[in-house]
């Protein structure tokens, strides 16, 4: 990419998308094109197709997705999977109909089957079964991946997919019914924190950024304290003013499970490095070194990782820490822990040059600052 070549960033809000969208800023780009969903709605064929014909992007991030923790997907199983098969089938269309130069696709590492060999290696994409829960978003992604490889094969295109680990940083999303694990913890801990001391302005605050479903009008702190106990919440009150109020969190399954967790620049940071300096045929010959029969075709993808995992009890313990919650954390073992490990090789990226900067410990600290920073600009 040249600092003024046309770059369409497709989900330019959301975590992932912002934050390729500082990344490129940051690096002196100058033609960066961006449409949020009331501008263009990406599950539109047609609408799509006279974007791309308009505005003829040389490359493109493809970031849009609908996206969500274990409790939306397997809520919303439907919704999950047709809305990203129509977001990515119309982008990866339009790229190969218009010319795009080249095209970076955002998956997930949840496209690995449930019980695959850990770390998580390209080659075990379809080896076995997926993880339930999960599913229609998991299917919707190697689709992608798929469709993405396809256009590679049948008509010498330049589209790359990313499978990233577990994400979290600014601009997340906090939404207590469908955010994923950390954010939701972060949320979680934050308000039980507020709660905890009597904050009543803090939660206010928080609730004027983050609106909960049928809370509105007045501020009403018995209808929102009954909200969240039905997300996992207790409160004991105590009668003496003077004192902390007794409050607990539930979290789901048993804390057991495994997960990696990277800072969304980083993440950002490994997108561009792969755009600028990785083709497509680099990345399946680099596979390829690594295949004995060499009759099976190479991976279209990389995965973007840390390798570093941690599980999901010590994540809450140190969230707690990070806010100055005083109260207990109760693990719910009716609730599904999900995938019980999750961890990618990248040893394929970091071969190539590119190696994350941010250990959690730092990431959450800044994610919890910029937390608290963007709910005092409102």
């Amino acid at each position: 990419m040249e600092k003024h070549s046309s770059i369409f960033i497709a989900g330019h809000k959301g975590l992932v998308g912002s934050a390729i969208y500082r990344a490129l800023q940051e690096k002196g780009f100058v033609n960066i094109i961006t449409r949020s969903i009331n501008e263009l709605d990406l599950t539109d064929q047609k609408a799509t197709n006279d974007f791309f014909s308009t505005f003829r992007p040389e490359y493109v991030f493809l970031a849009a997705a609908k996206v969500g923790g274990i409790a939306a997907i397997n809520t919303f199983r439907a919704d999950f999977m047709f809305n990203n098969l129509e977001i990515q089938n119309n982008v990866i269309y339009s790229s190969w109909k218009f010319g795009v130069k080249k095209l970076l696709f955002l998956g997930s590492t949840c496209i690995y089957p449930k019980n695959a060999k850990q770390p998580l290696s390209e080659f075990s994409l379809l080896s076995s079964e997926l993880e339930r829960t999960n599913e229609p978003y998991a299917l919707a992604k190697i689709s992608g991946i798929k469709l993405c490889e396809s256009f590679n094969i049948q008509y010498n295109t330049n589209f790359i997919s990313v499978m990233p680990t577990n994400l979290y940083g600014p601009n997340d999303n906090y939404d207590l019914d469908n955010s994923h694990v950390l954010p939701a913890l972060i949320r979680k801990f934050h308000l039980c924190k507020c709660i905890e001391d009597k904050n009543w302005s803090g939660i206010e605050k928080d609730i004027k950024r983050y609106p909960l479903p049928g809370i509105s009008g007045e501020f009403n702190m018995d209808a929102i304290i009954n909200y969240l106990i039905g997300k996992g919440i207790t409160v004991s009150e105590n009668k003496d003013g003077n004192l902390k109020n007794e409050v607990e969190i539930s979290v789901w399954g048993t804390g057991a499970a495994l997960r990696e967790f990277m800072y969304v620049d980083d993440l950002a940071a490994a997108c561009v490095f792969v755009m600028e300096r990785i083709e497509i045929n680099n990345l399946t010959d680099a596979h390829r070194d690594k295949i004995r029969d060499k009759n099976i075709n190479p991976p279209h993808f990389l995965n973007i990782g840390t390798e570093e995992e941690i599980s999901i009890k010590d994540l809450a313990i140190k969230i707690k820490q990070l806010t100055g919650f005083q109260g207990r954390i109760n693990f719910d073992t009716s609730k599904p822990d999900g995938t019980p490990r999750k961890t990618t090789d990248s040893s394929l990226l970091h071969s190539l040059g590119f190696k994350h900067k941010t250990n959690l410990d730092t990431g959450l600290k800044l994610t919890y600052d910029d937390y608290l920073l963007y709910k005092s600009r409102q």
